[in-house]
């Protein structure tokens, strides 16, 4: 089965959610245009999530993808915590912050029966996970909606593991990819590997429809994956200077910036390795720092500081999340450039 029969699309190209730099416009517009938009949820409190579902339904009938994060959340972890807002000391006196008082970061909730009991009403064509996937349970409820499940392996063994719980697609997410690594069954960096390195290795081992990630900004990348056998791909940093996206005046200086080709893995952000554009945060402090606090609760300390260097036109503090090529970045259109990604098929 194609992906376009398994998703009813028109073009084997899907939008990577993006928390931070995007909304619904840019889903839908990438849906409309005949590819699978798809919209970040993770950041959702229910009443949120309802309100996204309830703009979708309006604005579009094409199918949009909404993607689930599926880590396990951390227990507190208060002197981890202490020591890492006192290795950030320096820079809330320059900023002026009372490290006191700092707020709670921004949340990252993992798929729960509580976001499942919005998305019933709706049941959605297609669901995507990162990190892994829900209990047992959770994902049977889900596929008893018919929605289409994928979700992302960064290691043949974690596309095995997805294959075996009974998937419908498997995002293979190449080291080169903007944003947070998907990996789940192991925290080790060292077994991660480029697209054409891990594309062929996943479709090899697998009997399901594999799509690629990670680099992949323009026609020919498109072509040079379907070549290897890919069933489609999924881009994401292509997308960030277009209108429809809700990238920062800071973060697309930063894109169309020299300094757009220098990315590193990172913890510092949020506690998790993601690939950004290199700023002061990850000199300094990182890139990998055995000081960030387990995913997601790094945050809470860092985004005053984001906060405050924003305020100054600064990117210093910023998650300028980016894939490994920038170069496909342009100012044009969500649906122009979905076209043109599927130009050469």
């Amino acid at each position: 089965m194609t992906l376009q029969e398994l998703f009813d699309i028109e073009l084997p190209i899907i939008q990577a959610p993006m928390a931070g730099v995007q909304d619904s416009p840019l889903a839908i517009a990438v849906s409309e245009a005949g590819g699978l938009g798809s919209l970040p949820c993770a950041m959702l409190g229910t009443d949120a999530l309802l309100e996204a579902l309830t703009t979708l339904q309006a604005r579009t009938r094409k199918p949009i993808n909404l993607n689930f994060f599926c880590h396990t959340p951390p227990q507190q972890q208060p002197e981890r915590e202490a020591a890492w807002r006192k290795l950030l000391a320096s820079y809330y006196e320059q900023y002026g912050i009372d490290s006191q008082a700092l707020p709670a970061g921004p949340q990252r909730r993992p798929f729960s029966h509580e976001m499942a009991d919005v998305l019933e009403a709706f049941q959605p064509p297609v669901i995507s996970f990162h990190f892994g996937l829900p209990d047992k349970a959770l994902l049977a409820r889900v596929k008893s909606w018919g929605s289409k499940i994928i979700a992302s392996a960064t290691t043949v063994e974690e596309a095995l593991w997805l294959e075996a719980a009974g998937i419908d697609a498997i995002i293979a997410q190449g080291l080169e990819a903007g944003g947070h690594r998907g990996h789940f069954l192991s925290d080790d960096t060292n077994l991660q590997m480029g697209t054409f390195a891990l594309l062929p290795q996943i479709i090899k081992a697998v009997k399901l429809p594999v799509i690629a990630a990670g680099g992949i900004v323009d026609a020919r990348g498109v072509t040079a994956t379907m070549a290897l056998g890919a069933a489609g791909v999924q881009a994401g940093t292509a997308y960030l200077l277009c209108p429809e996206s809700t990238t920062s005046a800071l973060h697309r200086a930063a894109l169309k910036s020299n300094g757009a080709c220098h990315t590193a893995l990172t913890n510092v952000f949020s506690g998790r390795p993601a690939r950004g554009i290199v700023n002061r945060a990850i000199r300094e402090l990182g890139p990998m720092s055995h000081s960030a606090p387990a995913f997601p609760l790094a945050s809470a300390a860092i985004t005053p500081l984001r906060t405050a260097a924003e305020k100054q036109n600064s990117g210093d503090f910023s998650p300028l999340w980016c894939g490994q090529n920038a170069s496909g970045c342009k100012e044009i259109s969500a649906a122009e450039l979905t076209l043109s990604l599927a130009a050469g098929l």
